[in-house]
């Protein structure tokens, strides 16, 4: 179990690394999100949009982060928790999230903690980064 007073700003949450994105994973994305946007999982249709072939879907790397985040605590400690996404991932890459505690501090609410997160890829190229606030 976590506590707020072994936690340190500066803290690195422990990372998940995903294996590589598969087509089939972004067919499967498509019918849970129910985004069909062809440019996730038509090839031809993508890379006739001007892509290297298809995309993955931007709220995959949110999901990523999300699982990350709460194979460390649970989901009812985020308070808050927003993303914006800087970069394409597509088939075969491999996704990393990580993170670290920016600031830790107490109020009449309680204690928090606000985490900077982020996902890249083999590459070290960034595919989305946000932060969450996670309550103790």
């Amino acid at each position: 179990m976590i506590s707020f007073e072994n936690i340190t700003e500066g803290f690195e949450l422990p990372s998940l690394k995903k294996e590589p994105i598969t087509q089939l994973q972004l067919i499967r994305y498509a019918g849970a999100s129910g985004d069909f946007n062809q440019i996730h999982t038509v090839p031809e249709y993508a890379k006739q949009a001007g892509l290297p072939g298809t995309i993955a879907h931007g709220m995959l790397s949110m999901g990523i982060l999300a699982q990350m985040i709460t194979n460390w605590v649970s989901p009812k400690q985020i308070k808050t928790y927003s993303v914006g996404f800087k970069g394409i991932a597509k088939p075969d890459d491999i996704l990393t999230a990580k993170g670290f505690v920016k600031k830790k501090y107490e109020n009449e609410n309680g204690k928090f903690i606000e985490c900077k997160v982020s996902v890249e890829d083999q590459n070290g190229e960034a595919k989305a980064d946000g932060k969450v606030i996670i309550k103790f």
